[in-house]
This record gives structure tokens, C-alpha cells and sequence, in this order.
């Protein structure tokens, strides 16, 4: 169950801080303590740390790949690497989103 935990945590982290990187501060800060919804013991406070991970793989995530990957091909620079990491923070994204549904299996026994 800590591995569970952790890796949610890390997720939000990781979108709390790609949002301080450009500023928005209000949504770093909801970013980085939405992981406390843990702490609350209900099934839909899990269900809704699961759509915000998805939600952010699809609405951060990919755009920022998207506009990241564009603007080295633009500028005629190296982008395979930096899209190997993108498409590597999506995918631990998925697993944490998906990582929630143990939490709920915990909270029936």
C-alpha cells in the first residue's frame, strides 16, 4: 500500500511542478496537496485523484509533448530524446491513475 501512495504523491508532485514552471502557481499549489485526498478514507475521494491524473495526461501532458516536440523541430533540434521522456511521464502517470484502484480494494476489506 506505501509503494501506492508514493507513486500518486510523486505524480501530483510532478504536475505541481511543471506548473510552477510556468507560473501558475494556484494550480501548483492544488496540484501538490491533492494528494492529502488520501488521507480521506472514501472511495470517491480515489476515484477523484484517479480522473485528475488522467485528466492531466491528457490536458497537460500530451499538449505540453505536443508544443515541447514542435518547438525543437521547429528550431531544427534534437526532439527523439525529449519525446522519450514525455511519452515515459505519461505513461507513469497512467500507472499512478491506475495505481488508486488498490487503495479502494484496501478500503473494502
Amino acid at each position: 500500500m506505501w509503494w501506492r501512495v508514493t507513486i500518486i504523491s510523486l505524480a501530483y508532485l510532478l504536475l505541481g511542478a511543471h506548473f510552477l514552471r510556468f507560473d501558475q502557481h494556484v494550480l501548483a499549489i492544488i496540484a501538490m496537496t491533492l494528494p492529502l485526498l488520501m488521507l480521506i478514507r472514501h472511495s470517491f475521494t480515489h476515484t477523484l485523484l484517479k480522473i485528475g491524473l488522467l485528466v492531466s495526461v491528457v490536458f497537460v501532458w500530451s499538449v505540453s509533448a505536443f508544443n515541447f516536440i514542435d518547438m525543437r523541430i521547429a528550431l531544427q533540434q534534437p526532439w527523439l530524446r525529449l519525446a522519450i521522456i514525455m511519452l515515459s511521464v505519461m505513461v507513469f502517470t497512467v500507472f499512478a491513475a491506475f495505481s488508486t484502484n488498490g487503495l479502494n480494494q484496501k478500503l473494502r476489506r
